[in-house]
């Protein structure tokens, strides 16, 4: 997911995410991680799906799973669950 690739600051829209202040995605190929400033990430695979797709967690974290849709201006939404579980939404930004 060529699109996909880069540095992405995170933004909380709703649901039960703490607020991400510092948070931000690097993905680079099929995996990347989800970092709180320099501190080191949690790793995930990036996985094709249907109209987005999926950021699926390693372990520990692999119970969650971002879904991310591409919104009109360059930006992905995003929404984590737990099985099906809406956890809360979000929207990327490019850094």
């Amino acid at each position: 997911m060529k699109d996909l690739e880069g540095d992405w600051q995170v933004e909380r829209l709703g649901g039960l995410l703490p607020p991400m202040f510092g948070v931000w995605k690097r993905i680079h190929g099929d995996s990347g991680e989800t970092r709180l400033g320099r501190l080191p990430g949690v790793r995930f695979k990036v996985k094709q799906r249907k109209g987005g797709a999926a950021l699926i967690y390693c372990r520990p974290f692999s119970i969650f799973v971002d879904r991310l849709w591409p919104a009109t201006d360059g930006s992905w939404l995003g929404q984590m669950t737990r099985g099906r579980l809406k956890i809360g939404r979000f929207r990327m930004t490019r850094r």
